[in-house]
């Protein structure tokens, strides 16, 4: 009797031919505890229900269980409803209270509690439309997306199934325990967590605030890459710059070209062209034509150096320079190799063949100390210790030159007011009557001096312990004489501007910042001219009115009655029914071909994870 079986089977595939093999593939097949048929209701179609085991459709690699349902078979489309589970191989799993599905142009559609899971992350929304064509997902309704370490909403979303990518398209917010991202597009990829964002974009923490409009943020790793008017807000620091990288572990932060950081406590501002910032450290380190400028009152102080570092907490503000240090302010300026202030003491260190323009007076030594009045940021007073040397450009010709071991500085209004100098003191003054005549040049050494300055220029010379002192006309002291041993003008180096403490510079040129690109413009999820026909079947809740594109919403007066539908059969016309199916062999029902298995669905409780 089976050998007869399989040769009946045999010749009634050969009869059909591979194309009507092929065209049956195509079909949906389905298993039913219960079949009806109401053609007055439901022409063509037949009605399925539950009664222990839910309804079971199957097509091209997805299966759908649903608690009712109605079948058009000749059309190849179904409507499902209660406790709706729709399930793509091992990775998509759907449950929502009402789906439908076109069979010819894979086209589906679900409502009312609409849950859809991948492994990494799931979907909850009201409505969703699911193209198995393109493999794509829809929604512009409002959507939540969990991940692994956030929660992302948005109000239209779209997921690409092969690449594991969600679209947010407008008001996106991603919640983390410990931030929160806002933009308005934004590209999610499942797997590994990562989100680029085109657009204004905010990441916003009790620590710090991050501004883009295009970057790159890695929500499981907490990094982040931003390329476009970025900005980071820290609680007394804000950092900016063409690119910064972004480090939320380690509170790290880095920035390249055009850099930026404003000290909103201390009113000063760092830039340059690289800068690091460490905030647990409460340090900043910025290179490649660095320069600081502190606020004051009435002017301001710009510090240029190869390496700038700031480093303590706002009240206590360190900042260091190294290599090629210069300074520039509107009434002095200054070199040396490094540069050591300390904002809450108001004392400037120089460290290293240190120089000092103020006015028309040049000062030198081993160290130079400034002091600045912190109440009214004014000049206070200077010390140079060792090898101090003070010169002076005569106003006619020549330079007045005073040295000793140390020396002392007083200023008054920002203009040095009187100069002492202890130890070894020596001094070659230019002396001239009121006219300006000259009337010699004196030399003379002594144990110290003390001299006083009005508008800049030298009025009185007090000397101290005067061990020899000569008035030498002018023809009678030779050139070689007229310089004291030590004597080193560098009016040369002086800055007489911001440029000018760059000048000696070599050229920068600018890194290569690796941007993000703009992504390609997508196509409209809805495709008017599928190869299969209308993505609707014409017994579709939707109208192609409801497949236009829209900023938002899925069906026209969307709410809750029409995103949950009521069932087809109420309970109690289910239990008045007779067990075995009303609709007899012959009468057009298809063969029960899928083996029975749990059908319990998600929205009910939890299943067994497929094998």
């Amino acid at each position: 009797m089976k050998y007869v079986q399989i040769l009946c089977l045999f010749a009634v595939l050969f009869t059909l031919g591979p194309n009507s093999y092929a065209q049956e593939g195509k079909k949906i097949r389905y298993e039913s505890e219960r079949t009806l048929k109401n053609e007055e209701k439901y022409p063509g179609a037949f009605i399925l229900s539950k009664v222990n085991e839910q309804v079971h459709f199957i097509h091209q690699g997805i299966e759908v269980w649903a608690d009712q349902a109605i079948h058009y078979a000749e059309e190849n489309f179904f409507k499902a409803y209660g406790n709706v589970r729709m399930e793509q191989g091992d990775t998509i799993t759907m449950t929502s209270q009402y789906a439908e599905y076109n069979g010819n142009t894979r086209f589906a559609f679900a409502s009312g509690n609409v849950f859809m899971r991948n492994p990494q992350t799931s979907l909850e929304t009201d409505t969703l439309f699911f193209d198995r064509e393109k493999q794509q997902a829809y929604y512009r309704s409002g959507g939540t997306i969990r991940d692994t370490a956030s929660v992302l909403k948005s109000r239209i979303g779209r997921y690409y199934l092969e690449d594991e990518k969600y679209t947010f398209a407008s008001e996106v917010v991603i919640t983390n325990p410990d931030y929160v991202l806002t933009s308005n597009h934004l590209d999610f990829y499942s797997e590994t967590g990562g989100a680029y964002f085109y657009g204004p974009t905010t990441i916003k923490s009790d620590q710090s605030t991050i501004y883009a409009e295009r970057g790159y943020y890695d929500t499981r790793g907490d990094t982040g890459y931003f390329v476009k008017n970025s900005r980071i807000d820290y609680e007394n620091r804000i950092l900016e710059g063409d690119s910064l990288y972004f480090n939320r572990n380690t509170n790290f932060a880095s920035a390249t070209n055009n850099i930026k950081v404003t000290d909103t406590i201390n009113e000063s501002v760092i830039r340059g062209h690289y800068a690091e910032v460490f905030r647990e450290k409460d340090s900043v380190f910025i290179t490649k034509r660095a320069v600081a400028v502190s606020a004051q009152e009435q002017d301001s102080i710009y510090i240029h150096a190869d390496t700038l570092m700031v480093t303590g907490k706002a009240e206590d503000r360190v900042i260091r320079g190294f290599y090629d240090v210069r300074m520039f302010k509107s009434n002095m300026s200054g070199k040396s190799d490094s540069i050591h202030v300390r904002e809450r003491t108001g004392l400037t260190q120089m460290l290293g063949q240190p120089v000092i323009w103020s006015e028309n007076n040049q000062l030198t030594g081993d160290t130079i100390h400034l002091l600045t009045n912190v109440e009214t940021e004014e000049m206070d007073s200077l010390k140079v210790f060792d090898n101090a040397f003070m010169i002076q450009k005569d106003s006619i010709s020549g330079y007045n030159q005073l040295k000793g071991l140390q020396m002392y500085g007083k200023f008054n209004d920002n203009s040095l007011e009187q100069v002492d100098l202890v130890k070894n003191t020596e001094t070659l003054y230019y002396m001239r009557d009121d006219p300006g005549e000259l009337i010699g040049i004196n030399k003379t050494l002594s144990s110290s001096i003390s001299v006083f300055l009005e508008e800049q220029q030298v009025t009185d010379v007090f000397y101290y312990n005067q061990i020899d002192g000569i008035l030498y006309p002018e023809s009678e002291l030779p050139e070689r004489d007229r310089t004291l041993k030590g004597f080193n003008w560098r009016g040369e180096e002086r800055p007489l501007s911001v440029e000018d403490l760059f000048a000696d510079d070599p050229h920068y040129e600018a890194v290569k910042i690796e941007g993000i690109p703009l992504p390609e413009e997508e196509e409209n999820f809805f495709d008017n001219e599928p190869e299969n026909g209308p993505l609707l079947n014409e017994k579709s809740r939707l109208k192609e009115t409801d497949l236009q594109e829209r900023p938002s919403d899925t069906i026209s007066g969307t709410n809750k009655k029409a995103a949950q539908p009521e069932p087809l059969l109420r309970q109690e016309e289910i239990d008045s029914l007779p067990v075995q199916d009303t609709v007899q062999p012959g009468s057009g029902q298809m063969p029960r071909m899928i083996k029975k298995q749990d059908t319990i669905s998600p929205a009910a409780g939890k299943f067994p994870k497929k094998e």
